[in-house]
């Protein structure tokens, strides 16, 4: 390299030179530079893999509890069949209108959807009540084992301002029974016992007279 540069001229060596920085730089530019931030990338991935591992760790050391949710769940609401439900439901909501003093006028269409875990029943009613009558009779239907909850409720005074007019959507979860394994049934396959005939060709004993 110093007897190439040696044989050039002053001006070649000039040119050579800013040939080589510039090489440099564009090799700087092309492969260096652009993996500068490849440490703080590293670093972040590294501090989010651990926030996630954190959470996982504390999600599995939460088994216990989510286990006992599961359990309260499927144990809550109503062990009624799935075909009783729409019934149960509606007879559910006029028994506590009537224990609550409120008056149900109209009852919407009733729609039912199932889950994992629970069948669910909506039910949209319009009803007049005082406002202790309506707050008595959706407390207490929350605390049936049918799990009733409101979902929607639009309040309205009426015109003497001493009665609410509200549009309520109710909705019941009953529980949805778990499928029952299949008894496999064994059959008894032994053939029974018949008769052996035994042949035999020895003659009877006599008794010789003396």
């Amino acid at each position: 390299m110093k007897n190439f540069f040696a044989q050039l001229r002053p001006m070649e060596r000039r040119l050579a030179v800013a040939v080589l920085v510039i090489l440099i730089l564009v090799l700087n530019w092309a492969f260096i530079w652009p993996h500068f931030s490849d440490l703080s990338k590293l670093d972040s991935r590294r501090h989010t893999a651990l926030d996630t591992l954190a959470k996982r760790q504390a999600a599995i050391a939460d088994t216990k509890k989510y286990q006992d949710l599961v359990s309260h769940f499927q144990s809550g609401g109503g062990d009624v069949p799935l075909e009783d439900q729409a019934i149960n439901f509606l007879q559910t909501i006029r028994l506590q209108a009537a224990a609550s003093g409120v008056q149900v006028f109209n009852f919407g269409r009733q729609s039912s959807k199932t889950n994992e875990f629970f069948s669910e029943q909506s039910e949209a009613i319009s009803v007049v009540a005082t406002d202790a009558q309506l707050v008595d009779f959706l407390y207490k239907l929350g605390e049936g084992a049918s799990m009733v909850r409101v979902r929607d409720l639009d309040l309205q005074p009426d015109q003497p301002k001493q009665h609410l007019n509200a549009n309520v959507q109710l909705i019941a979860s009953y529980q949805k029974k778990s499928p029952t394994a299949a008894t496999a049934q064994t059959t008894s396959l032994a053939k029974p016992a018949t008769p052996v005939n035994a042949k035999t060709n020895s003659k009877p004993a006599t008794i010789k007279s003396k």
